[in-house]
């Protein structure tokens, strides 16, 4: 196992910009829940809170993927450098807005700046594996890397900002996203060498095709799963403050993700002789089917438990779906494609969130995990209508 990763790693710069990744997108784990906890805690509204990181996740979806295309046009450095700057700044304004009692609109204009400059490091990190390494075996081993990534980043987000958010300040947590996501951008612009290179479009030519015909099934299916994770997050916090024990609600999240992230360890080491889109369509299956236990649960140890071997199932989805773009996606429009997906994630977190919120406001907790079961039910259609390579639609 340790070999397939001992492979990737060789290649020079990979174990910096890959590290360096992590750091940056670690506020993707933060902000969020970040938003809930604070504006939950200082307006006992979920549904403001809802609503709040709904125009954060909104914010994000509707610039990822002009950010995957200026990224693939003039190169990533240049957009690193300007999102760093940005997001430092709109990210404080939404802090200041909220403790300061700002009246509404305010909060959410910011959260909407904050969500929009918020930099598209997962797909950048992507796009440069996939620019430096050429075989596919050892893409895939990459690709399960930047997936494990999202995972650690996932395991520590929930429980660091749960907790300097409920030990000190409520701000504490989005003051440390912040400062931690605007290192790491910092960082990984400064590491030019391995980013792949500016692909311009020629008016005569046209840019090369992005492939819709398998991107917008793809896209669906990740607007869903991102609903299914916005409501994941904010039904974990009600059923945990149900309980008395608010606090717990990030270590719950953290136990889902470090399933994921044990599974795309072995995922990744693995030769798998089915293909990307039959696990692609499997994980979001069993996914979809493991949601329907999760109503019946207000005990957190067994909650706990039950979220631990659901995330077993999302790693290796994510990789295969990540590979599959990849397979099927011109170089010079690579980033884009891939901003494609996180775009579908971060715009179900939004609706996923709200009506989670809602419905936490007026039921008791558990029962809000109804809106995962929707939601999983929507990707697993969606993943079942993605065609494969020889059906596959092909347009600007």
């Amino acid at each position: 196992m340790l070999e397939s990763y001992r492979r990737v790693f060789a290649i020079r710069g990979s174990a910096a910009f890959s590290a360096t990744g992590i750091l940056a997108r670690l506020p993707m784990a933060m902000m969020t829940l970040g938003i809930v906890i604070l504006v939950s805690t200082l307006t006992d509204s979920y549904t403001k809170a809802g609503q709040v990181s709904a125009a954060y996740v909104i914010g994000n979806a509707l610039v990822a993927i002009p950010h995957g295309r200026l990224a693939d046009r003039f190169g990533q450095t240049v957009v690193l450098y300007v999102d760093a700057v940005a997001f430092a700044l709109t990210t404080g304004l939404l802090v200041h807005s909220v403790t300061a009692g700002w009246s509404d609109p305010l909060p959410h204009l910011f959260a909407v700046l904050a969500g929009a400059s918020m930099p598209q490091v997962g797909s950048m990190v992507r796009a440069r594996w996939a620019h430096l390494v050429t075989d596919e075996q050892q893409r895939h081993t990459a690709f399960a890397v930047e997936a494990v990534g999202d995972e650690v980043v996932f395991v520590t987000g929930p429980s660091l900002v749960t907790f300097l958010s409920t030990l000190y300040a409520p701000q504490t947590g989005l003051l440390v996203a912040l400062g931690v996501g605007t290192v790491g951008t910092l960082l990984l612009a400064a590491q030019p060498r391995t980013a792949p290179p500016a692909h311009p479009t020629h008016a005569e030519h046209g840019p090369d095709p992005l492939g819709w015909g398998r991107v917008v099934p793809i896209a669906i299916a990740a607007l869903a799963l991102g609903a299914l994770f916005g409501a994941l997050e904010v039904s974990t916090v009600a059923v945990a403050e149900d309980a008395g024990h608010k606090a717990a609600s990030g270590i719950l999240l953290g136990v889902f993700s470090f399933g994921s992230m044990v599974a795309g360890v072995v995922a990744g080491a693995m030769h798998w002789k089915s293909s990307d889109l039959v696990r692609f369509r499997a994980g979001i299956g069993i996914l979809a089917i493991a949601m329907l236990a999760l109503p019946a649960l207000d005990q957190l140890v067994l909650l706990g438990v039950v979220l631990f071997f659901v995330g077993l199932t999302l790693a290796p989805t994510l990789i295969a779906v990540v590979s599959l773009l990849e397979s099927s996606t011109a170089k010079s429009r690579l980033t884009e494609a891939m901003a494609v997906f996180q775009t579908g994630i971060s715009a179900g977190l939004a609706p996923g969130a709200y009506v989670a919120g809602v419905v936490a406001d007026h039921t008791h907790g558990a029962a809000t995990y109804w809106v995962c079961v929707g939601a999983g039910a929507l990707a697993l259609a969606a993943a079942l209508a993605c065609r494969p390579a020889s059906d596959q639609l092909t347009g600007p």
